[in-house]
Formats: structure tokens, C-alpha cells, sequence
């Protein structure tokens, strides 16, 4: 062989990885090993899973392999549970482990998140001393499941300390949606715009198109700041549903992430606000977050990014008298993802939400999803855990 042909095949070889690009990892799936068949999950941060957390009941449980005395620590938990038993799960260096619990104790626990006077088969939401929920049930507008009149919101007020214990007075304020309108059987969302706390909720209106609401407490109270155009629902078809609230594009104020006819297009949205309106910036057709029968199940999560660093981005190259050298790669802001199902549930997707919708990964499921999506962990340590129709709780590493 001449020296020229040595020379490039020695080329090719060392060019080889710049052609092929990097290599892509694939999520895995893993089935958890629980002795019952869970059909409710709840993430970390929910109602649910911090009244567990702080039940007292943790410490006397037995953990099913990892450290007990991690297990039940300050690291956030999901909590599942069905018929035959309960389970709080934590990630315990990389390992999704779990601490058996009574299906009658969380289910009492969980009893809370329908409080009195709710419509029922909703969760109210909480955050800090705020909760609201859906109240005082009327008939579908225009056809399909009831609907709710007003949302009631409850504030807990602060109480000076010493003296005799004295209860805790609570502000309530009950919002109406527009004229004619209802609110939908949807999970409201507790969250803050401009500093202040707000709430996304989803109207429907008399002709059954569904909208997102947003309101907001400035000084004079509780009120509508912003509505969404109004969007068509086929007859007998689920309204819109809110997926998640987050700053997806990292302009410093949050986003609404929504699915549009969940159970027939599902249209993954991205709403923002501008000029006092929610305006639709990014839609992609393929997407769920609802399963029928399973009630207000959540079937979407944030991914959160690490708090340890970021990806980093290459800048261009600076050029000095002497020689050309790359500028210091500086950390780009990493950003939450949104994890939810494809549109026939056979499959978990991960998804940017970043100048666009774009999906990062996606996984293929031992079962159609059902009754719930949930994350622990940040960033590339994440376990997204999908609760399956027969009952199983699936494990997915991004």
C-alpha cells in the first residue's frame, strides 16, 4: 500500500466518529416489584405524598431493599397504592426502592384530597397556605360529564404567636367563570405570575369549546387576568387539560403546557402569556394526558433540571496574536422537560419545550398507561414511574 493510501485510511479512521455523530442512549423500562396491583399514583409535592411523608408512618414501615435509614429521609417521594397495599417510593442512589404501607392508611390520607363540599371525583389543589377546588356541580353545557359552577379558593392567614391556641382563620373566595360558562372536571393549578400567586383553571362554554383561565390576586383580590380562545370539543369528547406549569423556554415567567382533545388528536400546547393574554406559541398533534376511566389521573410530569450544572454549550473560537483557541464553554441554563404518553398510551415521550416542541426520547411501555405518570430525581438521574392499565407500575430511565 503507498504511503498516500496510509494516509487516508489513517484520515478515515480518525474521522469516523465526527460521521457517524454521537451515539443516542435509549430510555430502558423496568417493571417495579410490588406485591399488589396499584391503581392510583401520586408524585412528589403532591397532597398525598407529603401527607406520608410527614404521617409518621415511614419510620415504622419496612423497606424493600436500599437503606432504611435513606429511604424515608428528606429526598421527595411518589406514593402508590390499590386494593391490596400501598407503597412510598424514593431513588436511592439511582434505585427506585419501596417502603410497603396499608392500602386503608393512604387511602385516608388521600381521602383529603376531595374535601368537603367538592365536586365529587376531583382533587383540589395545594401550595403552601392556598388550596381551591372545584364546588357546586351542574349539568354538562353541551353534553358529557358534570361540570362545576364556582372554584373555591382557601387561604390559611397567619396567627400571632403565644396566648392560648386559637384556630386558624381561613380567607375563602369562590370564583365564577364568564357569563353562561362552567368550569370542567380538571385539577386547577396552583402557581405564580409577576411574583404573586395565580391559578390556571379550564372554562367551558356554552357551545362546549374549552378554554384555559387564568387568575391571578393582585391587591384588590382574586380575579380573571386571562383567558384562551375558546377551542371546539367534539360531542362526548374530553375539554382540555393543563399538563404542567413551568418556564419551558426559560424566559423567566411560567408556560402552560396543555393537551388539546386529549382523547382523540391530542394537540400538546404551549401557552404563554403576552399583553394580558394567553397566546398559543408552539402545538403538536400525537400526545395524551388523560386515560379513559381513570378519573383525574395525572398523566403527565415535569422533568427537572439537576441543580449541579447544566449541558454545555461551545462558543465561537476568539483569536489571539499568537494562536486561535477556543472561549471557555460557560453553562447554558438547562430547562424542565415534560414527560407524558402518545396519543394511544402504548409509549412515554419526553419532551423539550424550548423554541418548539420537540421530542427528546421516548419509551415503549409493557401496557398502556393509565393512572398516573410521575418523576424522581432531576436532570439525568430522573426515574419517570407510569402507572399501567393491569396494574403495574413501570420504571423508566431517560
Amino acid at each position: 500500500m503507498s504511503e498516500r493510501a496510509v494516509r487516508l485510511v489513517a484520515l478515515l479512521v480518525a474521522a469516523a466518529p465526527l460521521l457517524t455523530g454521537p451515539a443516542s442512549a435509549e430510555p430502558t423500562v423496568a417493571i417495579l416489584d410490588l406485591p399488589f396491583r396499584a391503581r392510583a399514583l401520586r408524585g412528589p409535592g403532591s397532597e398525598v405524598a407529603v401527607a406520608v411523608a410527614t404521617s409518621g408512618l415511614l419510620p415504622l414501615a419496612r423497606p424493600r431493599g436500599g437503606d432504611p435509614a435513606r429511604a424515608d429521609g428528606d429526598a421527595p417521594i411518589a406514593v402508590a397504592w390499590g386494593d391490596g397495599g400501598g407503597a412510598a417510593l424514593s431513588l436511592v442512589e439511582g434505585r427506585v426502592t419501596t417502603t410497603l404501607l396499608g392500602a386503608e392508611a393512604v387511602e385516608g390520607l388521600a381521602a383529603s384530597e376531595t374535601p368537603r363540599g367538592a365536586l365529587p371525583g376531583s382533587r383540589r389543589a395545594v401550595s403552601g397556605p392556598l388550596s381551591a377546588h372545584l364546588a357546586d356541580p351542574v349539568p354538562a353545557l353541551a353534553g358529557g360529564p358534570e361540570q362545576a359552577a364556582h372554584l373555591v379558593i382557601r387561604e390559611r392567614q397567619p396567627v400571632a404567636m403565644g396566648g392560648d391556641p386559637k384556630p386558624v382563620p381561613v380567607a375563602t373566595t369562590t370564583l365564577s367563570p364568564a357569563p353562561e360558562a362552567a368550569f370542567a372536571l380538571r385539577r386547577p393549578r396552583l402557581t405564580r405570575f409577576a411574583g404573586g400567586p395565580a391559578l390556571v383553571a379550564v372554562t367551558i362554554a356554552p357551545s362546549g369549546g374549552s378554554a384555559l383561565a387564568l387568575f391571578t390576586k393582585p391587591e384588590a383580590g382574586w380575579t380573571l387576568h386571562a383567558r384562551g380562545p375558546a377551542q371546539d370539543t367534539a360531542p362526548g369528547g374530553q375539554p382540555l387539560k393543563p399538563a404542567a406549569v413551568a418556564d419551558f423556554s426559560g424566559a423567566g415567567q411560567p408556560q402552560v403546557a396543555a393537551v388539546a382533545a386529549p382523547d382523540r388528536a391530542g394537540l400538546l400546547q404551549l401557552w404563554t402569556l403576552e399583553g394580558g393574554a394567553l397566546r398559543l406559541a408552539h402545538e403538536a398533534p400525537g400526545y395524551t394526558n388523560v386515560s379513559p376511566g381513570e378519573g383525574e389521573a395525572d398523566l403527565a410530569a415535569l422533568v427537572e433540571p439537576a441543580r449541579d450544572g447544566a449541558p454545555e454549550r461551545a462558543l465561537p473560537e476568539r483569536v489571539l496574536p499568537e494562536r486561535v483557541l477556543p472561549e471557555r464553554a460557560l453553562p447554558e441554563r438547562a430547562l424542565p422537560e415534560l414527560a407524558l404518553p402518545v396519543a394511544d398510551r402504548s409509549a412515554l415521550a419526553i419532551v423539550s419545550l424550548k423554541d418548539g416542541i420537540r421530542e427528546r426520547a421516548r419509551a415503549t411501555l409493557p401496557g398502556p398507561a393509565a393512572f398516573g405518570v410521575v418523576s424522581l430525581g432531576r436532570g439525568a438521574a430522573a426515574r419517570l414511574l407510569v402507572g399501567l392499565a393491569d396494574g403495574r407500575i413501570a420504571v423508566v430511565t431517560p
